[in-house]
């Protein structure tokens, strides 16, 4: 079986190798979804590129989004008619060339409760309407819904509030760290060397200072793109953001009646800031966000507070037959924003627009912006260099596994949707072990071949990087309890 990208335990270590006797044309250090993507932009150009990930790939803020792919009405309402067209155009992009198997239509309902103004209704259906036009297409038109069809699609609200309901579609990841990872895949199988555990102590317009594996290594150079994220000034202290923390309660989705739609709920009190209740195929909710500045030395692993969870179930509850509570999460997790400093007041009401800029030491950084957009990150970026190259190849370049490849029959339907067209790849590592394709324990839907494949081509090296990246086991606590012994022997067997 041939597999395009491989990252394991070989590739990784022939990639040091010859980092320490060669210079590349780009440097890129931040294994997020904006350093992938710049690795991928350059390396798709002709440029030689290295790509530095202290930890491991997705493990910063690419991973706690709120997985969606979303068009930017958020900033239209804020007349920001600009970023909601790029937002929707990236989001367009994503869904019908990079990663259409990581991608789906989402519908999304604002319920009409009885305390919603009729102003707001109409500043609502109004924006649902303008923001489809702004968008290039692809996605159903927003419309109306009376108040049978709201309950229909999410019975957990109280019908006796409802006097209807707005439609809208966006775009919903399967998982955001899928998508980095898958993103680090195609840039490796383009020629790019992705190594994590690569811990960068500083950075110059020539290179990086490196202790990889306990050693000392000088990587060299003729660009380095600083995109680090919140982290990014470490690296370059000239670089001024505010981050702000969104967090996020998982529940299981019976908990809500298993809506088959978003549910978006106003924030009392407060202009253009919403709730989200987000069903996932898993049989799993995503509740969030919030958004909250931060202050201090910004953490390797935010989490959520006891006054993020009661602000999140008390907004969403609001609209409900039956309130949440906290026996009712099974699992949370947060984020944090890079966002560029601006002026005072609320984190909510800052840009979120991207900037890349140079360093006083000559090395490049992009900061700000947001997942959906990576991909004009990522561009931008390695326009900025000035390095001679070709154009930008993105666009319309599918990611592994994207490709239009008809899957065999009798390939679990989750890895369909998880890997699209390597699925058969993934299932085919069962090989003589059969119970690799079936789940790693007792009520968790992840399978065995998902971890197996994490290590064998996907870079992971911990029964973290499985558990936490690979496959998201931890977004549910009980899972990852459950599904740790079966990871530490399948990490055990394929470990060199």
């Amino acid at each position: 079986m041939t597999v395009a990208g491989v990252l394991d335990a070989a590739q990784r270590r022939r990639d040091l190798d010859a980092l320490a006797g060669e210079t590349v044309d780009v440097l890129v250090v931040g294994g997020g979804v904006t350093g992938c993507g710049v690795a991928l932009d350059a390396v798709t150009r002709g440029l030689s590129v290295a790509l530095l990930e202290r930890y491991d790939l997705a493990s910063g803020t690419s991973r706690w989004s709120s997985k969606l792919a979303h068009g930017g009405l958020r900033y239209l309402a804020k007349g920001d008619v600009g970023l909601a067209r790029e937002s929707a155009r990236e989001r367009n992009i994503l869904m019908r060339h990079t990663a259409p198997h990581l991608v789906r239509s989402l519908p999304m309902v604002v319920p009409v409760v009885a305390s919603m103004s009729r102003g707001m209704a109409a500043f609502v259906n109004g924006g649902h309407h303008v923001a489809h036009l702004l968008g290039p297409g692809g996605l159903p038109r927003p419309r109306h819904l009376d108040a049978a069809t709201t309950c229909a699609l999410l019975p957990a609200l109280d019908p006796a509030g409802i006097r209807g309901g707005y439609l809208n579609y966006d775009g919903q990841l399967e998982d955001d760290a899928r998508l980095v990872v898958a993103l680090a895949r195609t840039a490796a199988a383009y020629g790019a060397r992705i190594v994590t555990g690569a811990r960068v102590a500083a950075v110059d317009g020539t290179g990086a200072d490196v202790d990889a594996d306990g050693a000392a290594l000088r990587v060299r150079a003729r660009a380095v793109v600083n995109a680090t994220g919140v982290w990014a000034g470490d690296l370059d202290p000239g670089v001024q953001l505010r981050p702000s923390k969104g967090a996020h309660v998982v529940l299981p989705a019976s908990a809500l009646g298993s809506p088959s739609a978003s549910m978006t709920v106003a924030v009392p009190g407060e202009d253009n800031r919403f709730v989200f209740a987000l069903p996932h195929p898993d049989g799993l909710v995503y509740v969030g966000l919030t958004d909250d500045p931060i202050s201090g030395p910004v953490p390797d692993e935010p989490t959520a507070s006891a006054e993020d969870e009661r602000f999140l179930l008390a907004t969403i509850s609001a609209a409900l037959s039956r309130p949440l509570s906290h026996d009712d999460v099974i699992g949370s997790y947060a984020g944090l924003r890079p966002l560029l400093a601006g002026t005072e007041g609320r984190t909510a009401d800052l840009s979120r627009r991207h900037d890349v800029r140079r360093s006083a030491h000559g090395a490049w950084s992009v900061v700000g912006g947001k997942l959906t957009t990576y991909r004009q990150m990522a561009e931008d970026a390695v326009d900025a260099t000035g390095l001679a190259a070709g154009p930008c190849r993105t666009r319309d370049l599918p990611l592994l596994g994207a490709e239009n490849v008809p899957v065999p029959a009798g390939v679990p339907a989750r890895l369909v949707r998880r890997y699209g067209a390597e699925a058969e790849q993934v299932a085919a590592l069962a090989g003589d072990e059969p119970g690799l394709l079936e789940p790693v324990a007792d009520g968790v839907p992840v399978l065995g071949v998902e971890l197996a494949w994490g290590v064998v081509a996907e870079g992971a090296r911990t029964v973290d990087d499985l558990i936490a990246r690979r496959t998201r086991l931890t977004l549910v606590d009980d899972w990852a309890a459950a599904a740790r012994p079966r990871a530490e022997e399948i990490l055990a067997s394929l470990t060199p």
